[in-house]
């Protein structure tokens, strides 16, 4: 569908407000002309506890972020990794939003194109009502074994794009 240079990316989070939360894992599918480059994720210690819905929902614990490194600490690899690449989200919004505020939180400006799923989806499929992630897997035919994980959501956006024509 595209032939640039593109992540298709997800973050699992500790809640909704990009202003207050933080990220607790961040997994993307790399692709270049079509092809994937390279698959990327690492878990993200918050420094804060994961509220109990959130880790009902992810699977992530605090026990399983404790020694994971922090968003500083991966910041530069994660710029250096991202810079320049169109980022592809599902409601990108959210996925864009916390980048931007956690990359602001180490002094680093962070921007990029975007696509949203979402919108893409809406646009392609305007009879469908439902565009969340679950309606383009069940209606595509896209198996997920770790649902709510980034990097296996994000493996499903790759999927969804590669099936749209």
């Amino acid at each position: 569908m595209f032939e640039e240079s593109m992540v298709f990316l997800d973050v699992e989070t500790t809640g909704a407000a990009a202003s207050f939360d933080r990220i607790t894992e961040i997994g993307f599918v790399e692709v270049a002309n079509g092809l994937v480059v390279e698959e990327w994720s690492t878990l993200v210690n918050p420094g804060m506890r994961i509220p109990r819905a959130i880790e009902t929902l992810t699977g992530i614990t605090d026990a399983m972020v404790a020694d994971a490194p922090s968003f500083e600490a991966l910041s530069a690899e994660l710029h250096r990794r991202l810079e320049g690449k169109l980022l592809i989200a599902h409601n990108a919004r959210f996925d864009y939003g916390f980048l931007r505020s956690e990359f602001a939180r180490v002094g680093v400006h962070y921007q990029s194109r975007v696509l949203c799923t979402v919108k893409l989806s809406r646009r392609l499929y305007p009879q469908e009502r439902r565009h969340n992630l679950d309606s383009l897997m069940e209606r595509h035919g896209i198996e997920c074994s770790d649902r709510h994980r980034a990097l296996a959501d994000a493996r499903v956006l790759r999927e969804f794009t590669s099936r749209v024509r």
